[in-house]
């Protein structure tokens, strides 16, 4: 084929059959591009990133830019889109969100220093998990990269956010927990060794490969890698080698196999991806998954604890409701808390005392969230210091926040709890820092770093002569169009300056004539010349050679004081730790001022005992005091009123019942992150899960039916509950016939009472489950409660013993507005359905047996 011959824009390079035919340039480009197949590849000539062929068409297509072309050589025109190189973060983030990997082509010379062709290497390459801008992160979420490791049924896992530089790993041997972690992570990008032939594609959210096990979930973004870092020995070496170890037993995996193949495998990965930026990770941390409340995903979304079920928003979230952090340290802390609720009763404790006492201390509560509002993200600017990308402006947000550090000490400094404890000393070099950094950074510095103006004077004195100099040659061009006026009799001459020409002197060409002999005329216009002078040119070469040193020795002084920080990274963290601890307990304990919460005693014991509990969520959502508060007696027999192990609640249709249950799973959660909780008051032993099984939807990505999800989650329930668990169970069985569905209500309630004897809430519109109370002993019957008038019901949203004989479900129907003609037919149905059904007699009478 010969692509010099069309007048379309050439987009396959594979149709290149001579590569000699394209300009040095695309030579360079298409070589470039071969090394990095599955990314994006923007390339900057001059002041611009550009992208060249089936990219073009790509980024033209994502980001909706005009698709051009540019002539490529002897192959005719190459299709062309590109961005101005001062925006490329704004663009390049659309893409990332997107799910593409995008390399970054700098130009790392000076076009006119270059001989030939522009030296051009790669910069950064841009993933979704390995994005450090500060405008394609979300402040108060994590942004995590994960690598696994999968053999048979033992897998390992490592993540990290390498914004603020958490590492941790960890491994296991059931591929449901796998499962399960990777979807409370939520990661940007998941890492997965294969020698697949697609190896180095990135998949983006729904794209699948057979190279990857259907155990992860197709929802992430899957980087392909090579098996050769994520080996034993090449995983522990480059652990040792970044860590400066000589063993791994310091970091808590010696002997985890799989957990470091999946760590040495992810730090080669972001070495691989940051090129010439080094980030300093935190100390590598092993954590064991069973070390804290284990919450499922269907859970998560059950309980809506950080995105509504309906619409997937934060607003009417659990994390909505409790989150009033000053911080976004805090608010990223508080999340990863909600996701890890604690087991350990000490460590609940301890920030239990500590929200307590800034319950009752308010001025403590309210100075200190007036200083948090006055902290930077420390954790995220220390990495951008860490890795060389910080600019001046981070390190004067360091510096302000470092300097609020002896405030928050003297604040705090009478303080008894733990948390605030921690916050009493601050390290000597962060003032230190604070000190240096504030003065020798300008007040107000530019945002490009090699453009000069940052640097205070008196800093340093080759620096301070150097501008001495360019503001006297400064002064004498400035002074220059004063004296020419004078010496010419030229009233309208003009000194200008611009980036082709340079300095310059103007005047009219009607006044060409009384331009002196030693003026050199450098350009004609339509309405005037421009001239130069041998003393013009000589200032103008001396104030630009100065500035260039300027630049360059004010960045120097930048650079280490920007590595400075880095060196000292471990130091902030611990410290941006502490902060953040205080600021997510200061948040819950102004929530439990405002919504009246109350400090739960923790137990070993299995009891749950909550006295007038109050939904967290709903409760914000109504107006001040029109939330119904209900309590919760469970798992404790040796109470004289029998405190059961499982409870049948019946109750008609939108009378609360499904609003009860998240409410008793959200109060055990809420104690176990440590927060005070909505009741008079609460006595809770620590459950080791929470189980929810809420309302269902058809899978239709898999083809399941309502029932098969409902059986699905049901399953998972049975087969993983203990003892210790909560489980919270709504509708079961409701999506099959009314035999089948009532006949695996009652085998799952007697399982989980009998078998199991995990704490249970059932809810039901099966009334024969209330004769389960009378046939085991720790199972009672509780009903939402209703005021029955002539001609309608009143819902009094009150959780009572008892069991419901009626489900009222034809007045919701008429409460949701169905026609009067239907609702008075359905009810001469229902009469006559009752007059002759034998079903509840041959039911009751079948258990009987």
């Amino acid at each position: 084929m010969n692509t010099a011959s069309t007048n379309t824009p050439l987009t396959n390079t594979n149709l290149i059959q001579d590569r000699n035919k394209l300009s040095k340039m695309y030579q360079h480009y298409v070589d470039m591009k071969d090394k990095y197949p599955h990314a994006l590849l923007l390339y900057r000539v001059g002041d611009f990133f550009e992208t060249f062929f089936q990219d073009a068409v790509t980024v033209s297509t994502e980001l909706e830019l005009v698709l051009t072309s540019k002539h490529g050589g002897d192959v005719g025109r190459v299709a062309m889109t590109g961005v101005p190189h001062h925006a490329w973060e704004r663009y390049t983030t659309q893409l990332v969100e997107k799910g593409y990997a995008v390399v970054i082509c700098d130009q790392v010379e000076d076009s006119a220093d270059a001989v030939g062709l522009v030296k051009r290497e790669v910069t950064r390459i841009l993933t979704p998990g390995t994005v450090l801008e500060e405008a394609m992160l979300k402040a108060s979420r994590n942004n995590y990269l994960v690598a696994v490791v999968i053999t048979g049924n033992h897998w390992g896992l490592s993540y990290s956010d390498i914004s603020t530089g958490e590492f941790l790993t960890t491994q296991g041997s059931d591929l449901e927990h796998l499962t399960q972690e990777l979807m409370r992570l939520q990661p940007a990008e998941v890492l997965f060794p294969t020698n697949a032939p697609d190896l180095g594609a990135l998949l983006r959210p729904g794209e699948t490969s057979p190279s990857l096990p259907q155990c992860l979930p197709p929802t992430f973004c899957y980087s392909l890698r090579s098996q050769v870092p994520f080996s034993q020995a090449e995983a522990r070496s480059k652990l040792l080698e970044t860590f400066k170890l000589k063993s791994l037993e310091g970091l808590g995996c010696e002997g985890l196999t799989l957990a470091i193949r999946a760590a040495g495998g992810l730090l080669e990965y972001i070495e691989d991806t940051q090129k010439v930026n080094q980030i300093p990770l935190q100390t590598l941390r092993t954590y064991t998954i069973t070390d804290y409340l284990i919450l499922d995903y269907q859970s998560r979304r059950n309980l809506e604890i950080t995105q509504t079920v309906r619409d997937g928003t934060f607003h009417g979230s659990l994390l909505w409701a409790l989150d009033r952090t000053s911080t976004a340290m805090g608010s990223r802390a508080l999340r990863r808390w909600l996701l890890q609720p604690l087991l350990d009763i000490k460590g609940i404790k301890a920030r239990q005392d500590t929200i307590e006492e800034l319950v009752e201390n308010t001025s403590l509560r309210q100075d200190l969230r007036v200083l948090f509002k006055q902290i930077y993200d420390l954790e995220r600017l220390t990495t951008r210091a860490g890795s060389g990308t910080a600019n001046a402006r981070d390190l004067l947000a360091l510096a302000d926040s470092f300097e609020r550090l002896p405030q928050l000490s003297q604040i705090v400094e009478n303080a008894n709890s733990p948390f605030l404890r921690t916050l009493q000393k601050v390290p000597p070099i962060l003032e230190e820092l604070a000190e240096k950094l504030h003065s020798h950074i300008v007040e107000s510095p530019p945002i490009h770093l090699k453009e000069g103006g940052l640097i205070r004077p008196g800093i340093n004195p080759t620096l301070d002569d150097r501008k001495a100099t360019v503001e006297a040659d400064q002064q004498w061009i400035a002074n220059l169009e004063i004296d020419e006026k004078s010496k010419t009799g030229i009233s309208n001459l003009k000194v200008g300056f611009n980036k082709t020409f340079g300095y310059y002197i103007s005047i009219p060409r009607s006044k060409a004539d009384q331009v002196p002999a030693h003026y050199i005329r450098k350009q004609t216009l339509t309405n005037e010349e421009r001239y130069i002078t041998p003393d013009l040119k000589e200032r103008e070469a001396r104030i630009l050679t100065a500035r260039d040193d300027l630049n360059q020795i004010e960045y120097d002084i930048f650079v280490e004081l920007r590595d400075e920080v880095g060196r000292n990274a471990e130091v902030i963290r611990q410290t941006s730790r502490a902060v953040a601890a205080a600021d997510v307990l200061c948040g819950l304990a102004e929530l439990a001022v405002k919504q009246g919460y109350t400090r739960p005693e923790m137990l070993t014991t299995r009891e749950i005992n909550v006295v007038d509990g109050r939904h967290p969520v709903v409760e914000q959502s109504l107006p001040s005091g029109f939330f119904v508060p209900n309590s919760t007696e469970l798992g404790n027999l040796s109470n004289n009123n029998k405190s059961p192990d499982l409870v049948i609640l019946t109750g008609p249709n939108a009378s609360g019942k499904s609003c009860y249950l998240r409410q008793v799973g959200l109060i055990q959660l809420m104690a176990q992150i440590g927060s005070f909780v909505p009741a008079k008051s609460a006595k809770l032993g620590v459950c080791d899960r929470i189980f929810t099984r809420v309302g269902a939807v058809d899978d239709l990505a898999t083809g399941q039916s309502t029932f098969m999800v409902e059986m699905n989650e049901t399953a998972n329930i049975l087969n993983h509950a203990t003892a210790k668990s909560l489980v919270l169970l709504d509708e079961i069985g409701r999506g099959t016939a009314t035999f089948d569905g009532l006949s695996i209500a009652w085998a799952v309630a007697e399982y989980l009472a009998v078998e199991i004897k995990s704490r249970t809430i059932f809810a039901t519109h099966y009334h024969e489950l209330n004769e389960l109370a009378s046939m085991i002993n720790n199972v009672a019957n509780y009903q939402v409660t209703v005021r029955e008038l002539a001609e309608e019901i009143i819902f009094l949203h009150q959780v009572q013993p008892g069991g419901a004989d009626k489900s009222y479900g034809i007045e919701a129907g008429r409460l949701a507005g169905l026609p009067t003609v239907v609702i008075n037919r359905a009810k001469q149905v229902m009469a006559q359905i009752e007059k002759h059904s034998k079903i509840a007699i041959g039911l009751r009478e079948g258990f009987e047996d």
